[in-house]
């Protein structure tokens, strides 16, 4: 084999490569090692690149030549081995030596021992920290994403809003420049982010939610959460936010829908660097860990967004899950907060909406009275709201007029919304007494005021400030022919409607933060009333309390907000929110109250709009239908359905794949027994089609190689049923099993024979018929 010699040569290394076989011995092991390690610059130090390749080709050579020769032939025959060496003497005399000469070059690639120990430490390190897993880096990754973007789009809506704003003022005392300066901003704005987002993808528009749950169920809409629409929602949402209070919408659905994207992404490149394949239960689980950042990132709070996104888009959570959801929004909310630090906004991290409610006497007891009243009044008013949004989307669908703008000018239609949103907020018309010229984000700062507008509107001024004060935010509620009431009034009245007709638009928007502050201004009615019964507050026992009606639109907020979206989690979003968790029992009795009316009578926002949109998701089976454990199987299964013989011929297999359109379709013993032996795909299927021919017809391409004569059970792949239903399965136990397993279908079986088939299709008819017999008769 090929032997290294080393040589001295004065000041530099000579290393003299021998070509040809000499024999094994431990002698050319060890100067194997030492010319890879000349070739690797070590103890000898660098090599040139010629050497290295020469080196490298002599060994690869001699490995061949080593693994070539039989095992064992020295051993059996050691006259031919002690011939074979001294031949191989004789020849080495007559081989030629070329030599190679690599000289050592002390300034390329000092200190090897070093470099060997940081070498060593870097893989230690490295081999540390993937001990611990690989998903707590994705995670913080997630987070820390999405708090830059949801900074980012922070900091360019309040400049662009700003823009407005100074335009408005600069135009001057012309009451025509003013309503286009007004009007024309926001206008421009939804159209630009109705067309850009639309241009890109169908699927940008609307809040995003909806269709995350419906993913979350087992519904595969991949497209929905594709990274090429993460672009187009950014900067359509970063337009709407744009407009203000003029629309009247939020970012919380738009942003848990990014989130959920980057979270997907973020999956695909984990299952790419780690080699696994890919897992839906991780995906799913990195989906709701995204929920939960896309709800602490907008308002600073991970732990009521972990709540937030499990009751909203998980049907059933897993617990394992818990560490993802809080790890991934724990960072994306430090994160969110400390950037706002960095960037002057604040002194040090601390509640988003602060507020300064008195805690060591908060209410007194007979308020909790006030409070559930209050529960009551946002209770009903939420099914009103959710009833008649459901409706007008619904009419928006189907009026002639409106649904072909929808179909074929979504800008158009965004234009002619905005345009009547913005007239009617128009400051020296109907806006003045809606407080129009506040951000959302002023808003509901003004609203958690903890002094009461009624007593300082009494020393007021007569004249309405020309701008908005940052320290008196109230003022912009207050009007000299008309009370704070008033202005509360014409506030909900008005933003009843508007909030309606601004849900149908077709551009990304959130619809959460409204109904929040819909709900603080609720309370914050509430709260004035009881102040101006009670003055000097309630007493009950010792000295009186005073009323804070700031407390009450603190309750309304969560109260109203938790009753549309049927979420309880909305309580600890408030307390996290504005810092303070003195009213906690008030807040919950509220949150309570409401959602116990909002669920008896109508279904939440988002199962609304699943409904109206007929997204493919499966309804849940509400508390009082007691009837789904009676119902059984054998009621509501298809009973007309294919099935395939394990011995099926082409022409079999043919003429179900063309005659039925399902996914999937169970492989029976034969056609009599129809004993269930497993399931196939209809992918298989066509694949099985594509690469074979029917036996029974002459081959129309000779050049074409097909096979022939195989059957199904030759030809294919059976894949075992895991899960099989019983005739006498309820529906409440069918429903169970479907949304825990993400089922799309499920066979039928009595005894081992294929009795029926249950898709998603079935079971949500009979939830239907269950919750409404008069239509499903």
């Amino acid at each position: 084999m090929g032997l290294l010699e080393s040589l001295s040569c004065g000041s530099q290394r000579e290393f003299r490569i021998v070509r040809g076989f000499r024999g094994r011995s431990l002698h050319t092991s060890l100067l194997w090692s030492r010319s890879l390690q000349a070739a690797a610059g070590g103890r000898w130090g660098p090599v040139r690149l010629g050497a290295c390749k020469q080196a490298a080709q002599l060994l690869r050579a001699g490995v061949q030549r080593f693994r070539s020769q039989p095992q064992g032939m020295a051993a059996e025959r050691p006259e031919r081995a002690s011939g074979e060496k001294e031949g191989a003497q004789n020849n080495n005399e007559k081989e030629e030596e070329t030599n190679v000469f690599l000289p050592w070059e002390d300034n390329w690639r000092p200190w090897p021992k070093a470099r060997r120990k940081v070498h060593g430490c870097l893989e230690y390190f490295k081999r540390q920290l993937f001990r611990v897993g690989d998903d707590w880096y994705y995670l913080f990754a997630l987070g820390v994403l999405m708090a830059l973007v949801s900074f980012a789009m922070d900091f360019t809506v309040s400049r662009v809003a700003s823009a407005h704003l100074w335009l408005y003022q600069e135009v001057g005392d012309y009451p025509v420049l003013k309503f286009l300066s007004w009007t024309m901003y926001p206008v421009a704005l939804s159209a630009f982010s109705t067309g850009f987002a639309q241009s890109i993808t169908q699927h940008a528009g609307g809040s995003g939610i909806p269709e995350l749950k419906t993913i979350l169920t087992g519904v595969i809409l991949e497209e929905y959460l594709a990274i090429e629409n993460f672009g187009a929602k950014v900067v359509g949402l970063t337009c709407t936010l744009a407009c203000g209070s003029t629309l009247f919408l939020g970012k919380v659905g738009p942003f848990v829908h990014l989130s959920s994207m980057i979270a997907a992404y973020l999956g695909k490149i984990r299952t790419s660097v780690s080699g696994e394949y890919e897992n839906k239960s991780k995906q799913n689980e990195m989906l709701v860990a995204g929920a939960a950042v896309g709800v602490a990132t907008v308002f600073g709070a991970p732990i009521s967004g972990v709540l937030f996104s499990i009751e909203v888009v998980s049907s059933h959570f897993a617990v394992r899950d818990y560490w993802r959801g809080f790890f991934s929004a724990t960072c994306g909310a430090f994160m969110f907060r400390l950037l706002a630090v960095f960037n002057s906004e604040q002194e040090t991290i601390t509640a988003l909406f602060k507020t300064s409610f008195k805690i060591d006497f908060p209410f007194d007891l007979p308020e909790t009275i006030f409070f559930t009243c209050l529960g009551v009044i946002c209770g009903v008013l939420s099914c009103a709201y959710l009833f008649c949004q459901r409706w007008f989307l619904g009419y928006v669908r189907r009026n002639r007029f409106s649904a072909r703008l929808l179909a074929t000018e979504k800008p158009l239609y965004s234009v002619l919304v905005a345009f009547l949103l913005s007239s009617i907020t128009f400051p020296p018309s109907l806006g003045q007494f809606m407080a129009c010229r506040l951000s959302m984000k002023e808003l509901l700062t003004s609203l958690l005021d903890n002094r009461t507008w009624s007593v300082l509107s009494q020393n007021v001024s007569l004249d309405s400030p020309p701008q908005v004060d940052p320290l008196n935010l109230w003022q912009e509620w207050w009007h000299p022919s008309i009370s704070v009431f008033g202005t509360l009034s014409v506030f909900l009245v008005m933003k009843f409607w508007m909030l309606v007709l601004a849900t149908t638009m077709p551009m990304p928007a959130g619809y959460f933060m409204p109904v929040f502050i819909y709900g603080a201004a609720i309370g914050r009615l509430v709260g004035e009333a009881v102040a101006l019964l009670f003055p000097r507050g309630i007493t009950a026992e010792g000295t009186p309390s005073p009323i804070i009606p700031g407390a009450y639109a603190l309750a309304g907020a969560a109260a109203f907000s938790g009753s549309v979206t049927h979420t309880l989690s909305t309580a600890l979003l408030a307390f996290e929110m504005t810092g303070q968790i003195a009213h906690i029992l008030p807040v919950l009795l509220a949150v309570l109250v409401a959602n116990a009316i909002a669920q008896k009578f109508q279904p939440s926002f988002y199962d609304g709009t699943i409904i109206v949109k007929k997204l493919p998701y499966l309804p849940r089976i509400r508390s009082r239908h007691i009837e789904s454990y009676t119902v059984t199987t054998r009621e509501f299964m298809n009973t007309d359905f294919a099935m395939l013989a394990q011995e099926a011929t082409f022409h079999d297999i043919l003429q179900v794949v063309t005659m039925t359109d399902a996914q999937e379709y169970p492989v029976v013993d034969n056609a009599e027994s129809q004993m269930l032996l497993g399931a196939i795909q209809r992918s298989s299927l066509i694949q099985f089609l594509q690469s074979h021919e029917d036996s029974s017809l002459p081959q129309e391409k000779p050049g074409k190689e097909l096979l022939s004569g195989q059957t199904l059970k030759e030809g294919c792949t059976i894949s075992p049923v895991s899960l099989q239903l019983s005739p006498w399965t309820s529906l409440h136990q069918a429903h169970n099993l479907f949304e825990m397993l993400n089922l799309q279908r499920a066979f039928v079986t009595q005894l081992g024979k294929v009795v029926g088939i249950v898709t998603r299709r079935e079971l949500r008819k009979a939830i239907e018929e269950l919750a409404n017999p008069k239509a499903g008769r």
